[in-house]
């Protein structure tokens, strides 16, 4: 249960609209172009909800038998993709929900999928496999096992995919079918980020580090001392600031000048309970965390990490996932009761913010 108590939006957040869902949600996103706000809960449902008043436009039941555990968008925000415990990935229609393409990978969890930048493929993670599909669920690559289950997946560019294992991230060429890079490290990695430039590669791993490297130039580093296994990670549109997960804190580190090597990072200390969903705006270094402890926090950070709240409020119950609306005037959570709330977020990107009442 929640340690806090209850409490109305402040600061930049205002009033938008609320809806549930049949069960604990656990993603969330926007589509066409905001207009549209898609949610998939644990058993399977998916629902989409009209994006300004939050009414419901279509709902398919139970997509995914045993649970649904992934969801992305394309990036054309007209189709989006799920997977779940049945080894199923579906590519549906936004507009409606209907399903295009049903691709049946056999029996197993499909625990990770993602969308290429430009939307040319989609990546799936099927145990120790990677395979990519085109926009019609046409397999256009598979990569040999892994040595362990795929944990992560992330794109780099239009056709370059990076996996993450046990001891391993590897990057992937997948219009010539070839492998670019491997970047070795003996550890259990349990989330991954790259800065949007893909030259920056940041691992969590389960022995509760965030370890990073540089592919320009081949240097790693590992950052010690969090409490629990950072499993959510952030970098914000520029790739100077990596926000983590790890405790009720927000650790943030800075890339600026020689950072982070041999500089303190940045903490936000807004929850009472573990971080549990992060997610910088889609432009500019406002960040937003949900907690266990049902809050949800905005913050505007500096370029050394640190930063002040700018806006909070009280989701409810614990925090499944947190999504910007696309021109970032609204941001959404998703809980484990299965209720959806969309606050409108007043813009200020002046410097000057110092938090709120």
């Amino acid at each position: 249960m929640p340690d806090i108590e209850p409490f109305s939006p402040r600061g930049m957040f205002h009033e938008g609209w609320s809806a549930e869902v049949d069960d604990y949600a656990i993603v969330c996103g926007w589509a066409l172009k905001g207009k549209l706000f898609i949610v998939g809960d644990v058993v399977g449902g998916l629902y989409g909800f009209d994006g300004d008043t939050g009414k419901l436009i279509w709902k398919q039941d139970e997509a995914h038998s045993g649970g649904l555990l992934a969801m992305s968008i394309h990036p054309n925000g007209e189709i989006f993709a799920t997977s779940g415990q049945d080894g199923i990935v579906r590519i549906l229609n936004c507009n409606n929900g209907e399903e295009i393409k049903a691709i049946k990978l056999g029996k197993g969890w499909v625990e990770h999928l993602s969308w290429s930048n430009g939307g040319l493929y989609l990546a799936v993670a099927f145990s120790k496999k990677v395979y990519v599909f085109n926009q019609d669920g046409n397999e256009q690559w598979g990569s040999e096992e892994h040595p362990s289950t795929v944990s992560a997946i992330s794109w780099s560019n239009k056709n370059e995919l990076a996996t993450a294992c046990y001891g391993r991230v590897t990057f992937f060429d997948i219009a010539n079918k070839k492998t670019n890079q491997k970047l070795e490290w003996q550890g259990s990695l349990v989330s991954m980020q790259l800065s949007p430039d893909g030259d920056i590669v940041a691992c969590g791993s389960q022995d509760n580090s965030v370890h990073f490297w540089r592919r320009s130039t081949g240097l790693d580093a590992e950052m010690t001392g969090y409490p629990g296994k950072p499993s959510h990670l952030s970098f914000d549109d520029s790739g100077m600031l990596l926000a983590t997960s790890g405790s009720e804190r927000i650790t943030v580190w800075s890339f600026s000048g020689n950072g982070p090597e041999g500089t303190m990072p940045g903490e936000l200390c807004h929850h009472t309970e573990p971080i549990s969903s992060l997610a910088f705006s889609n432009k500019g270094l406002l960040v937003a965390s949900g907690s266990r402890d049902g809050s949800v926090v905005a913050s505007f950070l500096k370029n050394d990490g640190n930063g002040d709240p700018v806006g909070a409020a009280f989701a409810g119950d614990l925090v499944g996932d947190i999504a910007w609306r696309p021109d970032d005037c609204a941001l959404a959570a998703v809980n484990a009761k299965g209720v959806v709330t969309v606050w409108n977020f007043k813009v200020r990107t002046s410097s000057s913010s110092k938090g709120f009442k």
